[in-house]
């Protein structure tokens, strides 16, 4: 399944005229050149995505996507699968991290049921701001046998593209996806360890908190469900069959579409980037369109953001998800947009620029001169 078509932000004329006036753009702000170090990047990328040298960020978004795992019933987690259902309740009642983070920066949050093992139906007072595409109640234990079908999985991408869709239609320009699932660091690290070809052992962090002894569990669990399975690491939809979560397919799928609609992507932590990571192996061109919001404290997180070659903005030691991380770069985000839409010109500000060079040059034989000559 490959239905989504991203090309690269450099692939048309227009964007090849656009990227040099960009930079004009940026370097005549009154500072020295490059002064505003990722954010001039960040400006300059945001800019092609979208096609223009005043780019407006329109109704930011973070889509959360919450379901459970199989493979949670092997001790691979701190917490009991019914955590999952209880805090999908927390975020639709307003009480979780991603909630006060998206509410201080004016965010929308949307909440979406991709296959969490309960029924909603009961908790009338929040049901109605939940977002109902669940696929299953919880994916199968990838120990003993896939995780879900591929008919399952293609039904995952398609909803969460739709999820994303709907979004832009209704006027988003900016995607950030966080994630909310007892077991899915797992699935993250074993689509890690496929599609990366890297040992598992250097896959497994503590997730929700595990000690020593449980993440070495954990590490054996998953060496057996990767060398059960033997997959061709090649096909990225086989792998996400197999090790994935419905949400993490959901995040891929929605992730593809908000590329191909030239919508700014927010990424998250270890496992939205292990969503991504699939996206890319269908789409490479889809790193063009992302922001990496922070480098997580789950200890795989920076050796899969260097695969990708992705620099994350913050380190700030976060091991939550929820789309947390992403939510607290938003501003850097902003500040990106606002000083190229904002900030002076040395025209308009008449403020002198900086010397060519060889007027520098110049200039420093002048004074050597007049030294010698006093």
């Amino acid at each position: 399944m490959n239905i989504f078509n991203i090309p690269p932000l450099s692939s048309s004329l227009e964007s090849l005229n656009l990227q040099p006036a960009l930079l004009q753009k940026i370097n005549q702000k009154t500072k020295p050149l490059g002064a505003l170090g990722e954010l001039e990047n960040l400006a300059l990328q945001i800019g092609l995505i979208q096609n223009t040298l005043t780019p407006q960020l329109n109704q930011p978004t973070i889509l959360v996507f919450a379901a459970d795992h199989g493979i949670a019933n092997h001790g691979v987690s701190a917490y009991p699968q019914a955590v999952t259902a209880q805090m999908v309740i927390n975020f639709l009642q307003g009480g979780a991290a991603i909630n006060v983070f998206a509410k201080q920066h004016n965010m929308t949050l949307r909440v979406i049921d991709a296959g969490v093992n309960h029924t909603f139906t009961a908790d009338a007072n929040v049901i109605n701001t939940l977002v109902d595409a669940k696929i299953d109640f919880g994916t199968h234990n990838f120990l003993t046998e896939p995780a879900m079908s591929l008919a399952q999985c293609e039904q995952a991408i398609t909803k969460g593209a739709a999820i994303a869709q709907k979004e832009i239609d209704n006027g988003c320009n900016v995607l950030g996806f966080g994630e909310m699932g007892i077991g899915n660091t797992s699935s993250a690290s074993c689509l890690m360890s496929v599609l990366c070809a890297i040992p598992i052992e250097q896959c497994v962090g503590r997730g929700t908190g595990l000690d020593d002894a449980g993440v070495s569990h954990k590490t054996v669990i998953l060496k057996q469900a990767i060398q059960q399975h033997a997959l061709n690491k090649q096909d990225a939809m086989q792998v996400l069959a197999t090790f994935g979560g419905f949400e993490i397919a959901m995040i891929t799928g929605a992730m593809l579409s908000a590329a191909e609609h030239k919508t700014l992507l927010i990424i998250d932590g270890f496992i939205a980037t292990a969503a991504l990571l699939v996206a890319y192996k269908l789409q490479p061109n889809i790193l063009d369109y992302c922001v990496f919001a922070h480098c997580s404290n789950e200890t795989a997180h920076r050796q899969m953001l260097d695969y990708l070659e992705a620099k994350p903005l913050l380190n700030l030691n976060l091991r939550l998800g929820e789309g947390s991380g992403a939510a607290l770069a938003y501003p850097l985000i902003q500040a990106a947009v606002n000083f190229l839409n904002e900030m002076a010109s040395f025209s308009s500000a008449g403020v002198s620029e900086s010397l060519p060079t060889d007027e520098i040059s110049l200039a420093t034989q002048n004074a050597d001169t007049s030294e010698r000559a006093t």
